[in-house]
């Protein structure tokens, strides 16, 4: 049975992926230590993180990098398909349907919504943009699990409600507000303005 693993330890797994895969091809050995050196994070605390997965790093010599990369990527999720939506194809939600590094992850974006016409049945990135009316029909032809809300704050809790009554199950919020959702939903919420004044208290 999987260990539960805490938020903090799998937001890291991300990094180490990409920072092994940033060496190159897969060859070789790695050591929790050389990570954690790279990243700039302590040894203990890599190693915990690498626990949560299938890879079995060996004394003196440490991980295969393949088998580590390969580990990563099924604890992760990367090597399935899920379809995603977006909702709200303005610049951020047309600047994330044109972003191609969704697919490391096994995240396919198949549609996105909008409320103006203006924007209806144009493409991104070969991605079409729906009228927000047809979102519980396009929903549930993809099979789409996954939602990323980039409207203004006034109707985003709106918008989520509409989303999770459409069998979304998990939310990414750029909206810059707190959405309320019932047990079973999962939402990250990503207030680039907050995170950008935390940053600059801090210079």
């Amino acid at each position: 049975m999987e260990k539960e693993i805490p938020v903090t330890s799998l937001q890291r797994l991300p990094v180490y992926l990409n920072y092994l895969k940033s060496l190159g091809k897969p060859e070789g050995n790695i050591s929790s230590g050389a990570i954690a050196r790279a990243l700039g994070m302590g040894e203990v605390l890599v190693r915990k993180d690498l626990a949560y997965t299938s890879a079995r790093g060996r004394t003196r010599t440490g991980y295969d990098c393949g088998e580590l990369i390969a580990a990563i990527e099924e604890y992760l999720g990367c090597n399935r398909i899920l379809p995603a939506v977006i909702f709200g194809a303005g610049a951020l939600g047309r600047a994330l349907m044109s972003y191609g590094g969704f697919k490391n992850y096994g995240i396919d974006i198949v549609a996105a919504f909008d409320t103006d016409p203006a924007k209806i049945d144009k493409f991104v990135a070969d991605c079409k943009i729906y009228s927000a009316s047809e979102a519980d029909e396009v929903i549930k032809n993809t099979g789409a699990r996954l939602a990323v809300v980039c409207v203004p704050a006034n109707v985003a809790q709106s918008v989520c409600d509409e989303l999770v009554g459409c069998g979304i199950s998990a939310i990414l919020n750029f909206a810059p507000v707190l959405l309320k959702v019932p047990a079973g939903v999962n939402v990250r919420n990503i207030d680039v303005a907050a995170n950008l004044a935390i940053l600059s208290s801090q210079i």
